[in-house]
């Protein structure tokens, strides 16, 4: 059994899977197996994939017909072997000490997973990495102690991401934590991720960043309409999951429809303009009948949070418009400045006079 097994789901990666793959086959853990599952790639990424398995016996590579994200990552789930298992996509790379540390983290605490901070990047006009650090709580002492995120609801603010860390592979069988398999579909991770914080008994956060998540390889897909609710059908799945555990739904309930509401905000900035009257709509109806039965909490919200979802159930479009539209800059206009005395006799007097006008008059 490997301590780590890696998870890298690849479509149409060429320009940035070598980097990858070369920062996770020199882990300073050299006890780990890499399953990379190729989902119907149309570039060179499945020659890539080869080149470093001929290579590197740990690599295992799945090549299927495209089918979605979900499909693709529930197949290396039921492939890994390892103790624990990590996800890496494959236009992100990471430091060569993550995994280890990261083990040893979870292996000495016994912990179902451990989460680590982050940075996001983009590629500066020098050829030069920008990044920034991302932490996954503002709370200082959120960090480097084992908590029970199944008893701390809190813990859903926490940033979502399913590859900043490791998770106890026996965990995830256990509770059947898999991804969604919705063909085609997006956001496909939010599901797993809410799993992962509903059914752990033992977790840690650590405030030392590691993985490095790229963010300007922007594949678009904000005016494919068969995008456009792919978040909303994630939501009903994790809520479908929810319904499966009465006591975990009470518990959660509040926690769900905070994570929701700032799912559907990202959305609604995402799609395209042509989507976003309709969206908006079913974002109002949706967040109504939750308040209607009793499943909001102000509590759980910011002030400004609170008042914004009060404003959608009320009035979409205006949430839509005072939120989301960008306002007009109102340029400001300087004071035209006063004549003087010598401004005003100037204009009419021919240029050879004006210094002797000047001295009699003065500037005042």
């Amino acid at each position: 059994m490997p301590k780590v097994s890696l998870l890298i789901p690849a479509y149409n990666v060429e320009p940035y899977l070598r980097e990858c793959m070369d920062s996770v086959v020199n882990q300073t853990l050299q006890d780990m197996e890499f399953v990379c599952v190729n989902d119907g790639s149309k570039d060179g990424t499945l020659a890539i994939l080869q080149e470093y398995a001929e290579k590197d016996p740990r690599i295992v590579i799945i090549d299927k017909e495209n089918g979605g994200y979900g499909i693709g990552m529930n197949m290396a789930f039921r492939k890994a072997t390892g103790e624990y298992i990590g996800i890496v996509e494959p236009d992100d790379f990471v430091p060569l000490e993550m995994y280890e540390e990261l083990y040893n983290i979870a292996s000495e605490n016994q912990l179902d997973f451990v989460k680590a901070d982050f940075y996001r990047f983009v590629t500066g006009e020098n050829g030069e990495y920008e990044k920034t650090l991302f932490r996954l709580s503002p709370n200082e002492e959120d960090y480097n102690k084992v908590f029970n995120p199944s008893e701390t609801p809190s813990a859903i603010k926490f940033t979502m991401n399913t590859w900043s860390g490791i998770y106890r592979r026996a965990f995830l069988e256990e509770n059947n934590i898999l991804h969604n398999e919705t063909p085609g579909a997006s956001y496909q991770d939010n599901g797993f991720w809410m799993q992962t914080f509903i059914f752990a008994k033992r977790a840690m956060i650590v405030n030392k960043p590691y993985y490095m998540n790229r963010r300007d390889n922007m594949g678009s897909s904000v005016h494919n309409p068969g995008k456009v609710y792919t978040m909303n059908i994630e939501y009903d799945h994790i809520r479908d999951i929810f319904m499966e555990h009465p006591d975990l739904w009470e518990r959660f309930k509040y926690m769900y429809w905070y994570k929701k509401y700032y799912s559907y905000d990202f959305s609604l900035k995402r799609i395209g303009e042509e989507f976003k009257d309709e969206y908006v709509e079913r974002f109002s109806r949706e967040f109504r009948r939750a308040k209607e039965k009793g499943e909001l909490s102000e509590e759980v919200f910011t002030v400004k949070g609170w008042r914004d979802i009060n404003l959608l159930i009320r009035d979409p479009h205006k949430f839509y418009n005072d939120l989301y539209v960008p306002k007009p800059k109102v340029q400001k206009q300087t004071p035209k400045k006063k004549d003087t005395l010598y401004d005003k006799v100037k204009r009419h007097v021919p240029a050879g006079v004006k210094k002797t006008i000047k001295k009699m008059i003065g500037r005042s």
